[in-house]
Protein backbone atom coordinates (compact mmCIF):
# COMPACT_ATOMS: atom_id res chain seq x y z
CA UNK A 1 0.00 0.00 0.00
CA UNK A 2 1.43 2.86 -1.06
CA UNK A 3 1.66 6.23 1.42
CA UNK A 4 -1.11 8.26 -0.26
CA UNK A 5 -3.50 5.62 0.26
CA UNK A 6 -2.78 4.82 3.78
CA UNK A 7 -5.53 4.84 5.65
CA UNK A 8 -5.43 7.50 8.09
CA UNK A 9 -4.37 6.99 12.32
CA UNK A 10 -7.32 7.07 14.10
CA UNK A 11 -5.39 8.49 17.15
CA UNK A 12 -4.21 11.39 14.86
CA UNK A 13 -7.17 12.03 13.62
CA UNK A 14 -9.14 12.07 17.29
CA UNK A 15 -5.49 14.40 18.68
CA UNK A 16 -6.03 16.82 15.65
CA UNK A 17 -9.69 17.90 16.86
CA UNK A 18 -8.39 18.19 20.82
CA UNK A 19 -8.10 21.97 22.77
CA UNK A 20 -4.95 22.45 23.46
CA UNK A 21 -5.72 22.33 27.27
CA UNK A 22 -6.85 19.08 26.72
CA UNK A 23 -3.59 17.86 25.03
CA UNK A 24 -1.55 20.25 28.20
CA UNK A 25 -3.20 17.35 30.64
CA UNK A 26 -2.75 14.12 28.40
CA UNK A 27 0.58 14.97 28.10
CA UNK A 28 1.50 15.73 32.07
CA UNK A 29 -0.58 13.14 32.76
CA UNK A 30 1.47 10.44 30.89
CA UNK A 31 4.66 12.00 31.62
CA UNK A 32 4.06 12.41 35.06
CA UNK A 33 5.50 9.34 36.31
CA UNK A 34 7.14 8.52 33.31
CA UNK A 35 10.83 10.09 33.69
CA UNK A 36 11.54 8.32 30.20
CA UNK A 37 8.55 9.87 28.39
CA UNK A 38 8.56 13.38 30.39
CA UNK A 39 12.77 13.30 28.72
CA UNK A 40 11.49 12.62 25.11
CA UNK A 41 9.23 15.76 25.25
CA UNK A 42 12.03 17.86 26.63
CA UNK A 43 13.94 16.76 23.89
CA UNK A 44 11.20 16.89 21.12
CA UNK A 45 9.81 20.38 22.27
CA UNK A 46 13.25 21.78 22.22
CA UNK A 47 13.74 20.92 18.21
CA UNK A 48 10.70 22.18 17.62
CA UNK A 49 9.77 25.29 19.22
CA UNK A 50 11.91 28.20 19.82
CA UNK A 51 12.83 28.63 23.53
CA UNK A 52 13.94 31.98 25.50
CA UNK A 53 17.45 31.30 27.31
CA UNK A 54 15.85 30.82 31.03
CA UNK A 55 13.34 28.24 29.11
CA UNK A 56 15.98 26.50 27.58
CA UNK A 57 17.87 26.50 30.84
CA UNK A 58 14.81 24.91 32.77
CA UNK A 59 14.76 22.43 29.96
CA UNK A 60 17.95 21.27 30.75
CA UNK A 61 17.50 21.32 34.26
CA UNK A 62 14.70 19.39 33.68
CA UNK A 63 15.67 16.78 31.82
CA UNK A 64 19.29 15.99 34.15
CA UNK A 65 16.28 15.23 36.96
CA UNK A 66 14.33 12.97 34.34
CA UNK A 67 17.43 11.74 33.39
CA UNK A 68 18.14 10.91 37.10
CA UNK A 69 14.56 9.54 37.90
CA UNK A 70 15.15 7.20 35.40
CA UNK A 71 17.93 5.35 36.50
CA UNK A 72 17.60 6.05 40.00
CA UNK A 73 15.60 2.78 40.87
CA UNK A 74 18.73 0.59 39.56
CA UNK A 75 21.42 2.79 41.06
CA UNK A 76 19.91 2.10 44.21
CA UNK A 77 19.04 -1.40 44.10
CA UNK A 78 23.07 -2.05 42.42
CA UNK A 79 23.77 -0.03 45.10
CA UNK A 80 22.02 -2.56 47.56
CA UNK A 81 23.80 -5.33 46.10
CA UNK A 82 26.59 -4.69 45.40
CA UNK A 83 26.93 -4.14 41.90
CA UNK A 84 26.85 -7.81 40.28
CA UNK A 85 23.88 -7.11 38.02
CA UNK A 86 26.30 -6.18 34.46
CA UNK A 87 23.32 -5.26 32.06
CA UNK A 88 21.79 -2.98 34.80
CA UNK A 89 25.15 -1.74 35.48
CA UNK A 90 25.73 -0.81 31.97
CA UNK A 91 22.25 0.74 31.67
CA UNK A 92 22.42 2.98 34.72
CA UNK A 93 25.80 3.78 33.40
CA UNK A 94 24.79 5.09 30.37
CA UNK A 95 22.28 7.04 31.80
CA UNK A 96 25.27 8.72 34.46
CA UNK A 97 26.94 10.03 31.46
CA UNK A 98 23.62 11.25 29.49
CA UNK A 99 23.57 13.64 32.52
CA UNK A 100 26.83 14.55 32.31
CA UNK A 101 27.21 15.51 28.75
CA UNK A 102 24.30 18.09 29.29
CA UNK A 103 26.05 18.87 32.42
CA UNK A 104 29.21 19.63 30.28
CA UNK A 105 26.97 21.99 27.83
CA UNK A 106 27.17 24.56 30.62
CA UNK A 107 23.72 25.22 30.48
CA UNK A 108 21.96 23.92 33.60
CA UNK A 109 21.45 26.05 36.70
CA UNK A 110 23.11 25.87 39.82
CA UNK A 111 20.25 24.87 42.16
CA UNK A 112 19.75 21.60 39.40
CA UNK A 113 23.86 21.32 39.92
CA UNK A 114 23.71 21.62 43.71
CA UNK A 115 20.89 18.53 43.95
CA UNK A 116 22.50 16.83 41.65
CA UNK A 117 25.52 16.25 43.60
CA UNK A 118 23.80 15.96 46.74
CA UNK A 119 22.10 12.63 44.72
CA UNK A 120 25.53 11.53 43.75
CA UNK A 121 27.40 11.44 46.78
CA UNK A 122 25.72 9.21 48.46
CA UNK A 123 26.83 6.56 46.20
CA UNK A 124 30.44 7.66 46.56
CA UNK A 125 30.19 7.42 49.77
CA UNK A 126 28.97 3.82 49.52
CA UNK A 127 30.99 2.67 47.29
CA UNK A 128 29.42 -0.19 45.74
CA UNK A 129 27.45 -0.12 42.71
CA UNK A 130 30.47 -1.01 41.16
CA UNK A 131 30.17 2.63 39.02
CA UNK A 132 33.04 4.51 40.74
CA UNK A 133 34.71 5.94 37.84
CA UNK A 134 31.34 7.03 36.11
CA UNK A 135 29.43 8.50 39.79
CA UNK A 136 33.15 10.27 40.22
CA UNK A 137 32.77 12.23 36.55
CA UNK A 138 29.17 13.40 37.10
CA UNK A 139 30.22 14.88 40.46
CA UNK A 140 33.36 16.77 38.92
CA UNK A 141 30.49 17.73 35.98
CA UNK A 142 28.53 19.74 37.79
CA UNK A 143 31.44 22.06 38.96
CA UNK A 144 30.98 24.97 36.79
CA UNK A 145 33.92 26.92 38.85
CA UNK A 146 36.43 26.99 40.89
CA UNK A 147 34.01 27.96 43.89
CA UNK A 148 32.23 24.87 42.88
CA UNK A 149 35.53 22.70 42.96
CA UNK A 150 36.17 23.80 46.40
CA UNK A 151 32.92 22.68 47.71
CA UNK A 152 33.33 19.23 45.85
CA UNK A 153 37.07 19.03 47.44
CA UNK A 154 35.73 19.89 51.19
CA UNK A 155 32.93 16.98 50.55
CA UNK A 156 35.34 14.51 49.47
CA UNK A 157 37.64 15.28 52.08
CA UNK A 158 34.81 15.02 55.15
CA UNK A 159 34.33 11.41 53.51
CA UNK A 160 37.39 10.71 55.39
CA UNK A 161 38.41 8.11 53.07
CA UNK A 162 41.32 7.06 51.01
CA UNK A 163 39.85 7.79 47.34
CA UNK A 164 37.65 10.43 48.21
CA UNK A 165 40.49 12.33 49.83
CA UNK A 166 42.79 11.60 47.15
CA UNK A 167 40.06 13.44 44.94
CA UNK A 168 40.14 16.52 47.24
CA UNK A 169 44.01 16.68 47.00
CA UNK A 170 44.30 16.80 43.73
CA UNK A 171 41.60 19.51 43.31
CA UNK A 172 43.36 21.73 45.74
CA UNK A 173 46.41 21.14 43.67
CA UNK A 174 44.84 22.12 40.76
CA UNK A 175 42.86 25.19 42.47
CA UNK A 176 46.78 25.97 43.83
CA UNK A 177 45.95 25.94 47.68
CA UNK A 178 49.10 24.86 48.68
CA UNK A 179 48.02 24.47 52.48
CA UNK A 180 45.53 21.87 51.69
CA UNK A 181 47.09 20.13 49.47
CA UNK A 182 50.34 19.46 51.53
CA UNK A 183 48.01 19.13 54.24
CA UNK A 184 46.48 15.82 53.05
CA UNK A 185 49.43 14.77 50.80
CA UNK A 186 51.46 14.38 53.99
CA UNK A 187 48.36 12.34 56.02
CA UNK A 188 49.21 9.96 52.78
CA UNK A 189 53.37 8.96 51.92
CA UNK A 190 53.21 5.37 51.44
CA UNK A 191 53.53 4.36 47.55
CA UNK A 192 55.89 5.38 45.03
CA UNK A 193 52.90 7.78 43.46
CA UNK A 194 52.17 9.69 46.64
CA UNK A 195 55.93 10.31 46.90
CA UNK A 196 56.01 11.45 42.61
CA UNK A 197 53.39 13.41 43.13
CA UNK A 198 54.66 15.43 46.14
CA UNK A 199 58.09 15.74 44.41
CA UNK A 200 56.72 16.71 41.07
CA UNK A 201 54.96 19.61 43.23
CA UNK A 202 57.60 20.57 44.47
CA UNK A 203 59.68 20.59 41.43
CA UNK A 204 56.36 22.94 39.92
CA UNK A 205 56.63 25.04 42.49
CA UNK A 206 60.30 25.66 41.82
CA UNK A 207 61.67 23.68 44.87
CA UNK A 208 64.25 21.87 43.37
CA UNK A 209 66.13 20.44 46.06
CA UNK A 210 63.05 20.03 48.04
CA UNK A 211 61.41 17.59 44.79
CA UNK A 212 64.49 15.68 44.45
CA UNK A 213 64.90 15.46 48.75
CA UNK A 214 61.47 13.98 48.25
CA UNK A 215 61.81 11.63 45.44
CA UNK A 216 65.25 10.47 46.96
CA UNK A 217 63.09 9.81 49.82
CA UNK A 218 60.16 7.47 47.90
CA UNK A 219 63.12 5.81 46.64
CA UNK A 220 64.04 4.39 49.90
CA UNK A 221 60.68 4.38 51.71
CA UNK A 222 58.16 3.72 49.20
CA UNK A 223 55.81 0.63 47.90
CA UNK A 224 54.48 -1.02 45.44
CA UNK A 225 54.80 0.86 41.81
CA UNK A 226 58.20 3.09 41.46
CA UNK A 227 58.30 3.18 37.82
CA UNK A 228 57.16 7.04 37.80
CA UNK A 229 59.61 8.01 40.62
CA UNK A 230 62.25 6.19 38.93
CA UNK A 231 62.10 7.75 36.13
CA UNK A 232 61.58 11.30 37.47
CA UNK A 233 64.74 11.05 39.12
CA UNK A 234 66.47 9.17 36.18
CA UNK A 235 65.53 12.51 33.98
CA UNK A 236 66.74 14.81 36.16
CA UNK A 237 70.16 12.71 36.59
CA UNK A 238 70.52 12.66 32.83
CA UNK A 239 69.60 17.01 32.40
CA UNK A 240 72.42 17.66 35.05
CA UNK A 241 74.88 15.17 33.46
CA UNK A 242 75.46 12.60 35.70
CA UNK A 243 75.58 9.70 33.84
CA UNK A 244 76.34 7.04 36.01
CA UNK A 245 73.31 7.55 37.91
CA UNK A 246 70.98 7.91 34.98
CA UNK A 247 72.08 4.44 34.10
CA UNK A 248 71.61 2.93 37.19
CA UNK A 249 68.40 3.80 37.87
CA UNK A 250 67.31 3.37 34.07
CA UNK A 251 68.77 -0.24 34.62
CA UNK A 252 67.19 -0.96 37.80
CA UNK A 253 63.49 0.45 35.55
CA UNK A 254 64.37 -2.34 33.04
CA UNK A 255 65.32 -4.97 35.47
CA UNK A 256 61.75 -4.55 37.23
CA UNK A 257 59.42 -6.85 35.75
CA UNK A 258 61.79 -6.98 33.03
CA UNK A 259 60.07 -7.42 29.50
CA UNK A 260 61.41 -7.23 25.74
CA UNK A 261 60.48 -3.48 25.18
CA UNK A 262 61.91 -2.48 28.63
CA UNK A 263 65.31 -4.91 27.22
CA UNK A 264 65.18 -3.05 23.98
CA UNK A 265 65.05 0.73 25.61
CA UNK A 266 67.76 0.25 27.73
CA UNK A 267 69.84 -1.32 25.67
CA UNK A 268 69.02 1.82 22.67
CA UNK A 269 69.91 4.33 25.74
CA UNK A 270 73.63 2.78 26.48
CA UNK A 271 76.64 3.10 23.98
CA UNK A 272 78.41 -0.18 23.35
CA UNK A 273 80.98 0.32 26.01
CA UNK A 274 77.79 0.84 28.79
CA UNK A 275 76.22 -2.06 27.36
CA UNK A 276 79.15 -4.32 27.44
CA UNK A 277 79.05 -3.38 31.32
CA UNK A 278 74.86 -3.79 31.73
CA UNK A 279 74.48 -6.88 29.29
CA UNK A 280 75.50 -9.78 31.43
CA UNK A 281 74.03 -7.62 34.95
CA UNK A 282 70.49 -7.49 33.09
CA UNK A 283 70.59 -11.40 31.92
CA UNK A 284 71.16 -12.58 35.58
CA UNK A 285 67.58 -11.42 36.00
CA UNK A 286 65.86 -13.04 33.09
CA UNK A 287 64.80 -15.60 35.67
CA UNK A 288 62.68 -13.12 37.50
CA UNK A 289 60.60 -12.68 34.68
CA UNK A 290 57.84 -14.92 33.28
CA UNK A 291 58.42 -17.50 30.83
CA UNK A 292 56.76 -15.74 28.07
CA UNK A 293 59.07 -12.45 28.15
CA UNK A 294 62.39 -14.69 29.08
CA UNK A 295 61.49 -16.38 25.50
CA UNK A 296 60.73 -12.97 23.37
CA UNK A 297 64.12 -12.23 25.24
CA UNK A 298 66.26 -15.06 24.02
CA UNK A 299 64.55 -15.32 20.72
CA UNK A 300 65.26 -11.48 20.17
CA UNK A 301 68.82 -12.44 20.77
CA UNK A 302 69.19 -15.28 18.93
CA UNK A 303 69.76 -17.78 21.69
CA UNK A 304 67.65 -20.67 20.27
CA UNK A 305 69.12 -23.45 22.22
CA UNK A 306 68.56 -21.32 25.39
CA UNK A 307 65.04 -20.99 24.18
CA UNK A 308 64.32 -24.42 23.67
CA UNK A 309 65.50 -25.37 26.89
CA UNK A 310 62.92 -23.15 28.56
CA UNK A 311 60.21 -24.27 26.50
CA UNK A 312 60.68 -27.33 27.41
CA UNK A 313 61.00 -26.99 31.11
CA UNK A 314 57.61 -25.33 31.10
CA UNK A 315 54.89 -28.16 32.05
CA UNK A 316 51.34 -26.11 32.89
CA UNK A 317 49.66 -27.10 29.44
CA UNK A 318 46.74 -24.30 30.32
CA UNK A 319 49.01 -20.99 30.65
CA UNK A 320 48.17 -19.02 27.84
CA UNK A 321 50.74 -20.22 25.21
CA UNK A 322 50.79 -17.60 22.34
CA UNK A 323 54.25 -16.69 23.32
CA UNK A 324 55.31 -20.10 23.87
CA UNK A 325 53.11 -21.53 20.51
CA UNK A 326 54.67 -19.05 18.38
CA UNK A 327 58.74 -19.56 19.93
CA UNK A 328 57.93 -23.33 19.14
CA UNK A 329 56.51 -22.55 15.76
CA UNK A 330 60.03 -20.35 14.88
CA UNK A 331 62.17 -23.51 16.38
CA UNK A 332 60.73 -26.16 14.48
CA UNK A 333 62.98 -25.93 11.54
CA UNK A 334 65.76 -25.74 13.85
CA UNK A 335 65.04 -28.56 16.63
CA UNK A 336 62.23 -30.15 14.56
CA UNK A 337 62.45 -33.54 17.03
CA UNK A 338 62.45 -31.33 20.16
CA UNK A 339 59.65 -29.60 19.55
CA UNK A 340 57.76 -32.49 18.15
CA UNK A 341 58.30 -33.79 21.74
CA UNK A 342 56.88 -30.40 22.92
CA UNK A 343 54.03 -30.49 21.23
CA UNK A 344 52.98 -34.20 21.62
CA UNK A 345 53.54 -33.67 25.27
CA UNK A 346 51.20 -30.84 25.05
CA UNK A 347 48.63 -32.88 23.47
CA UNK A 348 48.55 -35.49 26.04
CA UNK A 349 48.09 -33.07 28.93
CA UNK A 350 45.19 -31.95 27.06
CA UNK A 351 42.19 -33.43 28.39
CA UNK A 352 40.17 -35.86 26.08
CA UNK A 353 36.85 -35.58 27.80
CA UNK A 354 36.49 -32.21 27.87
CA UNK A 355 34.36 -29.40 25.90
CA UNK A 356 34.18 -28.22 22.45
CA UNK A 357 37.23 -25.84 22.89
CA UNK A 358 39.04 -28.24 24.13
CA UNK A 359 38.83 -30.38 21.34
CA UNK A 360 39.90 -27.33 19.78
CA UNK A 361 42.99 -26.42 21.33
CA UNK A 362 43.87 -30.48 20.43
CA UNK A 363 43.26 -30.27 16.90
CA UNK A 364 45.31 -27.27 16.84
CA UNK A 365 48.16 -29.19 18.76
CA UNK A 366 47.37 -32.13 16.57
CA UNK A 367 47.72 -29.76 13.36
CA UNK A 368 51.76 -28.51 14.40
CA UNK A 369 52.51 -32.21 14.89
CA UNK A 370 51.43 -32.78 11.14
CA UNK A 371 53.74 -30.37 9.93
CA UNK A 372 56.71 -31.67 11.90
CA UNK A 373 55.89 -34.74 10.79
CA UNK A 374 55.05 -34.31 7.27
CA UNK A 375 56.66 -30.85 6.21
CA UNK A 376 59.94 -31.09 8.26
CA UNK A 377 60.45 -35.00 9.05
CA UNK A 378 59.12 -35.99 5.81
CA UNK A 379 57.62 -38.93 7.55
CA UNK A 380 53.91 -39.06 6.51
CA UNK A 381 53.73 -42.83 7.70
CA UNK A 382 54.56 -41.83 11.34
CA UNK A 383 52.18 -39.39 10.81
CA UNK A 384 49.22 -41.78 9.73
CA UNK A 385 50.08 -44.51 12.04
CA UNK A 386 50.03 -41.88 15.27
CA UNK A 387 46.59 -39.98 13.53
CA UNK A 388 44.89 -43.02 12.96
CA UNK A 389 45.65 -44.01 16.56
CA UNK A 390 43.84 -40.73 17.80
CA UNK A 391 41.42 -41.29 15.44
CA UNK A 392 39.96 -44.88 16.44
CA UNK A 393 40.58 -43.78 20.44
CA UNK A 394 37.80 -41.02 19.87
CA UNK A 395 35.79 -42.59 17.48
CA UNK A 396 32.58 -41.84 19.93
CA UNK A 397 33.47 -38.55 20.15
CA UNK A 398 31.60 -36.38 17.58
CA UNK A 399 32.63 -33.03 18.47
CA UNK A 400 35.95 -34.19 18.81
CA UNK A 401 35.88 -35.52 15.54
CA UNK A 402 34.01 -32.39 14.25
CA UNK A 403 36.39 -30.12 14.97
CA UNK A 404 39.22 -32.72 14.28
CA UNK A 405 38.20 -33.36 10.78
CA UNK A 406 37.84 -29.05 10.18
CA UNK A 407 41.13 -28.25 11.49
CA UNK A 408 43.36 -31.01 10.48
CA UNK A 409 43.83 -32.06 6.59
CA UNK A 410 42.50 -35.22 5.70
CA UNK A 411 41.24 -35.92 8.62
CA UNK A 412 38.45 -37.39 7.65
CA UNK A 413 39.77 -39.87 5.17
CA UNK A 414 42.43 -41.61 7.59
CA UNK A 415 41.68 -45.36 8.20
CA UNK A 416 40.03 -45.56 5.04
CA UNK A 417 41.52 -48.36 2.67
Amino acid sequence: MTKKNKPPDPLTDLLAGVQPEILINLITAIAQNRPDVRNACFDYLKTHVKLSPEQQTRSEGEIVMALWAELSPDLEELDSYGGRDYGKANHVATLLYDIQKKLNGRKVDKKIRREVLEKVLPFIVSGNAGLDDALYDLAYATCYSDENLRGLAQAFEAMNSDWPRDHARRIYRKLGDREKYLELRHQKLVYGGDYHDLATFYWDEGNRSKALSVAEEGMNKGQGRMDELRLFLADRARKSGNREQYLALQFEQATDRLTLAKYNEFRKICTTEEWNSYENKLLETLDRTGISERLNILMHRKEYEKALAELLKEKNAYLDSSVLMRTAELLESRFPDSILTYYLSRFNRLKSETARKGYIARAQVMLKIRRILVDILKDENRWMKFAEKIKAENLRRPAFQEEFARIVPGWRELGKE
